[in-house]
């Protein structure tokens, strides 16, 4: 709330004024990236098998240098607000309306099912205060808890309360990850040496697998190849990450906030490994049958009282920070792309009002969205997955707009649903065409390399067999 008087243009609301030193922006990307099923999944991936999943992160640092080299002098240019006014500006309006779209449908769905992922874990630790209540009535609650407090200070503060306070819930759920690693040492028979020793026997800390096999998950083809795609997409075409990247103070902040950031989750993952791999040890290799139940198991059975609560509001602030990243951008998006498109005239003063009520407005379908997440196993399936699906198609449209001069707006756009629908299939081709489906199930981390190789293939042929170059828009500005 203490950014509410400086809030008085969208630059101010949206961008925080571009005045946030690239440090503060790096350690918001790192929170803004780090949802409660990371804090939660990763120890349980290491408990299961072994540091292979890190091969991920060095593919996430190649696809941030792709991303300072190509697109960001893009952003750079003119001033934006959004990352599909660069789309307009090459293309024109009906893409960058198509673009802006899909992110909101896809941004949305997987925000939903984040904030009822972590409701779950309020519900257990609020357990004994709700003894009484049914299963619904638990989930409404502890639902409302995560959504009305991140409300409160997105709505009223911006980009800038945004940013400052995942700095904060940074350091709270890094801490507190930190605080259970010391926890686990003290707990087990002969300490680190002991925990070290039988976890390396067994294999744990393997990192690297260099084997050619495209249908296992981790290996470091996938995850350097695949990882930089699915970086470069998630980091450089959706405006959940572009819009932070938007509000240094100049390229070369931008630049230095993302890859001290790609450090920082590289060091991140690598403690939240190490954690699973050491509860290995303490439960014996005991099974689970779900991994993403072991680390919150031990947070409230082994722990103490005071290192459980920290770890619960660690778990709190990794859910907080995520979801008021997607509350901002959504509202950003809704308000540049859509709202003042049709009326260019407003105020300032209106433009501020709508941009507060969009917040509220988007807090309610985040809400609801996490309310139908509890529904079933295909909902939330969904809502985690269909967010890497479009971000192939959404990164080969970009790559179209910056790498080519004679992709056309017809012809990308016919590239996106093509890369789209292809996502689709390979994700849930065996539900839709049975009898067409593929014989075993893609790996997550070659879906948008897919999604933009076809992009970028068909939109560029399509582009040249429809004729017409495209003249790029006048330059775009909010202002």
């Amino acid at each position: 709330m203490r950014f509410r008087k400086s809030q008085r243009t969208l630059k101010d609301y949206f961008l925080a004024d571009r005045s946030i030193p690239w440090w503060a922006l790096a350690l918001s990307i790192v929170a803004a990236e780090t949802s409660t099923l990371t804090l939660v999944s990763v120890p349980g991936l290491a408990y299961d098998t072994n540091f292979t999943f890190l091969q991920l992160a060095f593919g996430y640092l190649v696809g941030r240098v792709i991303i300072c080299i190509i697109l960001l002098p893009q952003y750079f240019k003119g001033y934006l607000f959004t990352a599909y006014q660069l789309i307009q500006r090459r293309f024109g309006g009906k893409l960058r309306t198509y673009t802006a779209g899909l992110f909101l449908i896809t941004r949305a769905a997987a925000e939903g099912v984040r904030v009822y992922a972590v409701a779950l874990v309020i519900g257990i630790a609020l357990g004994p205060q709700l003894g009484n209540f049914s299963d619904f009535s638990r989930d409404l609650i502890a639902i409302s808890i995560v959504c009305i407090l991140t409300l409160i200070y997105t709505f009223e503060g911006g980009l800038a309360a945004v940013i400052w306070t995942d700095v904060i819930q940074t350091f709270i759920y890094i801490g507190g990850t930190i605080v259970g690693f010391f926890t686990i040492i003290h707990l087990v028979p002969g300490g680190w040496g002991a925990i070290h020793a039988t976890a390396a026997a067994a294999g744990k800390f393997r990192v690297f697998d260099f084997s050619w096999d495209f249908w296992k998950t981790y290996t470091f083809w996938s995850g350097v190849i695949g990882g930089a795609f699915l970086t470069t997409a998630s980091h450089g075409t959706d405006q959940l990450i572009v819009q932070r990247l938007l509000a240094a103070r100049s390229l070369k902040d931008s630049r230095w906030a993302l890859l001290a950031s790609g450090v920082a989750v590289l060091l991140q993952f690598a403690l939240f490994l190490c954690v699973g791999a050491m509860l290995w040890v303490f439960y014996h290799g005991v099974a689970f049958a779900k991994t993403d139940r072991i680390f919150p198991t031990f947070i409230v059975t082994e722990m103490p009282h005071l290192v459980s609560g920290l770890l619960i509001a660690a778990i709190l602030a990794a859910a907080m920070s995520n979801l008021s990243a997607a509350l901002n951008s959504l509202t950003s998006t809704s308000i540049i792309d859509f709202w003042l498109r049709l009326y260019p005239s407003s105020t300032e003063k209106t433009r501020m009002l709508l941009s507060r009520v969009g917040t509220i407005a988007w807090g309610l379908v985040l809400f609801c969205l996490a309310i139908l997440s509890r529904r079933g196993g295909k909902v939330v399936e969904l809502g985690l997955t269909i967010a890497s699906v479009a971000q192939g198609a959404m990164l080969g449209t970009f790559l179209l707009g910056v790498l080519t001069k004679r992709a056309n707006q017809l012809g990308t756009a016919i590239g996106l649903t093509a890369g789209f629908l292809v996502n689709i299939y390979i994700w849930q081709g065996k539900a839709i065409v049975p009898q067409f489906a593929l014989p075993r199930a893609v790996p997550f981390p070659w879906y948008v390399a897919i999604g933009s190789f076809v992009t970028f293939a068909i939109g560029y042929s399509a582009s040249l067999l429809l004729g017409g170059n495209h003249q790029p828009d006048a330059e775009i500005s909010a202002e």
